[in-house]
């Protein structure tokens, strides 16, 4: 899931001296204090008298961040924005290799924009090709300044997109209309792109100004989009109807994937009334070959044999095999297994599979021969090779080598100087952007000697994040850190749910960091969304949490337990299935018991959200490296393994939400 920091604008001088502790060198400390008493004020706008800072805040590393909230804030509450612009100029001018500079820049130019101040913005903006809005404001700023060779091709790259443009966008499309460069193939173009990913309301918008005979195929595209079930009917009552071949086919995905039953019915008719050839019958089979698989229905089995060998993309074949596993077919599985690509045979996913399918047909040495081969390395596939051997799993440690001198060095350099205050004065988001950097600048041989650092710091989340890009996966030591065992600990003493899977949850949802939002509004260690912390601590007897409570680990984490306990107990103690619901929701957990009880493992490769999927196996790993961690001895996978069956009393549906960001089941594949 994708994660967000916790706004903190005002932070407090006393939090930041609370947090001392944690320094290596607190050779800042007084400097820090002045730095945040000043600070906090000009972020948050709030005037002040002139400044009068010491030598010693002037010469603080910080400092330029303060300048830069300074003049954020004089640029807002100042009479005269135009002295202000001078002097941010200058600023910028002299701190051009500071982040501090960057970041007031690309608070700067939304403002200059607004003012239409377009001389300067044309001086100072730089196309960081992040921000269409900042891109379009400098094509207003080319306009205005009559700066117009080449402009018509740099509107036209704006203009063709399936998305939504920015209101700052207009002027330069209007600009190209006004001289006739507008015509109906480029917004034909466009409408194109915007059907092609799904975004019918702004195709409906473009196709207004499109002459009839141009829009109508379109708007047959987008009615397929808006209503697939209604418009796929309509063509085949009329075989006569024009409708392009790719509407059809993308109106025909849709109504696969939203409504399997539906297109089940309509597969023969709408192949006979279009006279569809053999290429479009094709994948109009793999369109409800593929629905029918996220649906686990068996005759998802049926469509992918209708689906040509050259249709047959990566995807495609990955839920071939999960849906013949499904079945119980060991024959198809492997029959499925044989197509898929050479470099996805050669994942470890797949090859536990055929080995399991080798198993099943009678070919023993053939399978032991691979399950030996995968428990060499560490992943969720090694626990279930070593399981298939009878054995318990020990993960294979490989230390790091610590180089303490190299160490060192990183650590004085400005930009990790920088990182370590900001996060001393828990300004993580920006402390991230200077180590990132840092990390960048750094010869590639030194990079892996951050992550001791950013562990030295106390800031696991970055640590991590940075060992994973260097390839570094396996020192258990340095990754899988155990810092909060009093909230654990008082989580087990409540919940009596083991420590080590609530500690593989922890480290999944949040990475350690216990200020962390989720997109969907989940918060802290074990991303709790605030209505059902509400929910939880009424059904537990505990004190309401107020809101900003989550981000306390004593708070959240055993709240955050009692949810998975009160899921494991919804689902029977099913480990796997309570780890899927506490991703996706009950709900969706639900919809996916099986009709009859499933070996645990097929089921869960079979769970239809790639990112549910992937985090519940993320989450067994995890919990086999704790409990390796804490107990020294090889883990059993016995409280995972086994069937998955509808619990004895089943599950309803309810309306409480998810405590993460569901995704659509038909994303990339995963790898």
């Amino acid at each position: 899931m994708r994660l967000k920091r916790a706004p903190l604008l005002l932070v407090p001088a006393l939090l930041c001296a609370a947090l001392l502790a944690r320094a290596d060198d607190d050779a800042y400390a007084a400097a820090r204090q002045e730095f945040l008493r000043a600070y906090t004020p000009a972020s948050a706008m709030l005037p002040e008298g002139p400044a009068q800072d010491s030598a010693a805040l002037q010469a603080y590393p910080l400092y330029p961040y303060l300048e830069a909230a300074r003049l954020r804030r004089d640029l807002r509450l100042a009479p005269d924005p135009n002295a202000v612009d001078v002097r941010i100029a200058a600023f910028i001018k002299d701190n051009a290799d500071q982040q501090a500079a960057r970041a007031l820049r690309r608070a700067w130019l939304p403002d200059l924009a607004r003012r239409k101040s377009w001389s300067m913005f044309n001086t100072h903006y730089v196309d960081t090709g992040s921000d269409p809005a900042l891109r379009c404001n400098a094509l207003q700023a080319r306009i205005a300044l009559n700066l117009t060779k080449d402009l018509a091709p740099a509107i036209v790259e704006q203009w063709l997109t399936g998305r939504d443009t920015p209101a700052e966008c207009e002027p330069a499309f209007d600009w190209l209309r006004a001289r006739k460069l507008l015509p109906p193939s480029l917004i034909d173009q466009r409408a194109r792109l915007a059907l092609a990913t799904g975004n019918a309301r702004l195709a409906q918008n473009l196709l207004k100004t499109l002459p009839a005979e141009m829009a109508a195929p379109l708007r047959q595209w987008a009615a397929l989009i808006e209503q697939p079930q209604r418009e796929i009917d309509r063509l085949i009552a009329g075989p006569e109807l024009p409708v392009e071949t790719a509407a059809l086919l993308d109106g025909w995905q849709r109504l696969a994937r939203a409504d399997v039953d539906a297109a089940l019915q309509r597969y023969q008719p709408l192949v006979d009334a279009r006279k569809l050839d053999a290429a479009g019958a094709s994948i109009a089979a793999r369109s409800l070959a593929l629905g029918a698989a996220w649906s686990r229905r068996p005759e998802a089995l049926t469509y992918f044999s209708r689906v040509a060998p050259g249709d047959i993309d990566e995807r495609t074949a990955e839920w071939n095999v999960r849906a013949a596993l499904w079945s119980g077919d060991w024959t198809r599985t492997a029959q499925a297994l044989a197509t898929l690509s050479p470099a996805q045979r050669e994942l470890p996913r797949w090859r536990y599979w055929s080995a399991r399918a080798s198993e099943v047909q009678g070919d023993a040495a053939a399978a032991r021969a691979v399950y030996v081969q995968l428990t060499a390395n560490d992943n969720y596939y090694a626990v279930l090779s070593s399981a298939r051997l009878g054995q318990p799993f020990a993960p294979h440690p490989q230390p790091l080598a610590i180089n303490t001198a190299i160490g060192t060095q990183i650590a004085q350099q400005p930009p990790f100087v920088r990182a370590h205050e900001l996060l001393l004065c828990d300004l993580k988001s920006l402390a991230a952007v200077e180590w990132q950097v840092g990390l960048e600048g750094l010869d590639p041989a030194w990079r892996v000697q951050a992550v001791p650092l950013a562990l030295r710091w106390g800031w696991y989340e970055q640590a991590i994040a940075s060992a994973s890009k260097q390839g570094v996966y396996n020192d258990y030591q340095l990754l899988y850190p155990k810092p909060y065992d009093v909230a654990v600990h008082a989580a087990v003493a409540l919940t009596q749910v083991p420590e080590d899977l609530i500690y593989a949850i922890l480290r999944q949802e949040s990475l350690y960091d216990a200020e962390v939002v989720s997109r969907a509004g989940a918060m802290g260690l074990l991303q709790l969304i605030p209505d059902t912390a509400q929910r939880v601590a009424r059904r537990w007897q505990r004190p309401s949490p107020a809101r900003g409570q989550l981000f306390d680990p004593n708070v959240n984490v055993p709240l955050g337990s009692a949810e998975l306990h009160d899921l494991l107990e919804l689902f029977g103690n099913q480990q796997p299935l309570a780890i899927a619901a506490y991703n996706a929701g009950p709900n969706a957990a639900t919809r996916w018991l099986p009709d009859a009880p499933r070996d645990a493992a097929v089921w869960i490769e079979n769970i239809p959200y790639n990112e549910t999927r992937d985090y519940v196996q993320r989450v067994l790993w995890h919990s086999v490296v704790f409990g390796w961690r804490r107990s020294g001895e090889p883990q059993k996978a016995d409280a995972w393994l086994g069937q998955i069956a509808v619990p004895a009393v089943p599950p309803a549906q309810t309306q409480a939400p998810v405590l993460a960001d569901p995704v659509a089941p038909d994303p990339a594949p995963p790898k």
